[in-house]
């Protein structure tokens, strides 16, 4: 696997700034959660102590989605998260299509973050593995990123936020294509020392702050698939192939250190 950096377009920036407004919008766990222990999830269907389903709005910005509970759905030990052109309840601010987003009720802490995927291919989409935290949980945003971009599926992105600042990206050429099957996506973060992301077990990159200060504050687990609008220099434009589109999950893990 080779690696290359990228600075992150100003597209992007905006992206990951919806998501922080998306997080205080209605529907969000309560802020008050615990701090959750180890876990495994190989999902067998829909643990309502766990996970929650993101369900009757939109993040607004360039994510051109509504969010809809039964877009996120279980069958045979497979998590999946659909994006077609369904209604939102409510109407999701007018956006054009509905898409899937799964969350822990928890916020989870130093570990070992794993989760084993298949991403969408399609220009304009993204299917991501990360954790975040923010106003919503009355702490600063601090975020740690996987990303499949359906523009090319042969490569990851990742990042990280601190505080709010990001500008972190790298882009990871995987040697095989991420929509094509199963593959083991993970992160290590460590109190103080590095993050680590691994690609079936093999570290792939590594951030020891040198290039700004590592999260500290515990994050929500989450998982989601949203098609982009205006950012077509970062995720390429998006067209609806016709069909529904659909990232699935096997499994997800969280070991705590």
């Amino acid at each position: 696997m080779t690696i290359t950096r990228s600075r992150a377009p100003k597209a992007l920036a905006a992206a990951i700034l919806c998501t922080v407004a998306a997080l205080t919008a209605p529907g969000t766990a309560p802020a008050a959660a615990a701090i959750g222990p180890s876990f495994v999830d190989n999902f067998n269907g829909f643990d309502t102590g766990r996970w929650y389903k993101a369900d009757g709005y939109s993040n607004g910005g360039v994510f051109n989605a509504g969010w809809r509970a039964d877009h996120v759905w279980f069958s045979g030990g497979v998590m999946g998260l659909n994006l077609d052109t369904q209604s939102c309840p409510s109407g999701c601010s007018g956006k054009p299509y509905a898409a899937g987003e799964y969350r822990t009720t928890d916020l989870y802490t130093y570990g070992r973050f794993e989760a084993r995927m298949k991403a969408v291919k399609n220009p304009g989409t993204v299917t991501s593995f990360f954790t975040y935290t923010g106003p919503s949980d009355g702490q600063p945003w601090d975020e740690i990123d996987i990303e499949i971009l359906g523009k090319n599926t042969t490569q990851m992105q990742v990042n990280y936020f601190t505080n709010g600042v990001g500008g972190h990206e790298t882009v990871i050429n995987l040697g095989f294509d991420a929509a094509s099957g199963y593959h083991d996506y993970a992160f290590e973060w460590w109190n103080g020392g590095t993050i680590n992301w691994f690609v079936d077990g093999v570290l792939v990159h590594q951030e020891n702050g040198s290039r700004g200060p590592l999260p500290t504050h515990p994050q929500r687990i989450m998982m989601n698939l949203w098609p982009g609008v205006g950012v077509d220099s970062w995720l390429g434009p998006f067209t609806y192939p016709g069909t529904k589109l659909t990232a699935t999950y096997d499994w997800a893990r969280y070991t705590r250190y």
